[in-house]
């Protein structure tokens, strides 16, 4: 995927729906466990952290763009880069690599920056821009290619995951995008206003 310009993706139709709810309750309507977040089909769009592939729904997904200068911000946890401008707008540049715990490599020539829209394909809220270190595809999963999250044992971090996809040989994990958002929602009313860098 040529970089020189921002790619503009085309969400699938609002219709598509990717994620579905299921809750166990016993016999007086109370919970039993914590709700669990089943991926569905639909496309994603894939792409590489380290050595491992993911994949995300294509309706979070609003741009994808060259890595591009970051201006650092004091007293933001290890995992955010910093802040660029786009659009406009001040968005925190958060590194996916880094909150998942995999060891940290030199951004290689493919590394590139997608900028997430929280709700799908609501414009409601504000961005969030995300470093990966190279971008793959656009694939349709058919369900029959998708599985639930393994059970880690509760090992952290596994609350980020939705599922797993098998596509030929290889696997690609599934990124419950939605509680990512939901934690790193709050960095942006925290952040300053910082140089346009971008």
């Amino acid at each position: 995927m040529n970089f020189s310009q921002p790619t503009q993706l085309q969400p699938a139709p609002q219709a598509n729906r990717y994620l579905t709810l299921s809750v166990e309750k016993d016999p007086n309507g109370l919970n039993l466990h914590p709700a669990r977040i089943e991926p569905k089909a639909g496309r994603y769009l894939t792409f590489n952290l380290g050595h491992e592939s993911y994949g995300l729904p294509i309706l979070h997904v609003r741009q994808i763009i060259r890595l591009c200068p970051i201006t650092p911000v004091p007293n933001m946890p290890s995992h955010v880069k910093g802040v660029i401008n786009f659009r406009g707008m001040v968005l925190a540049v958060l590194d996916l690599r880094a909150k998942f715990g995999i060891t940290h490599e030199k951004y290689g020539e493919r590394a590139c920056i997608i900028i997430l829209r929280p709700g799908g394909t609501s414009d409601r809220g504000t961005p969030i821009a995300v470093i990966v270190d190279a971008v793959e595809e656009v694939v349709q999963l058919h369900e029959s290619e998708i599985e639930p999250a393994p059970d880690f044992g509760g090992a952290p971090n596994t609350q980020y995951i939705s599922g797993v996809a098998t596509i030929g040989n290889g696997v690609k994990t599934l990124l419950h995008i939605d509680k990512i958002l939901q934690e790193e929602g709050t960095l942006n009313l925290a952040l300053p206003n910082a140089p346009k860098t971008a």
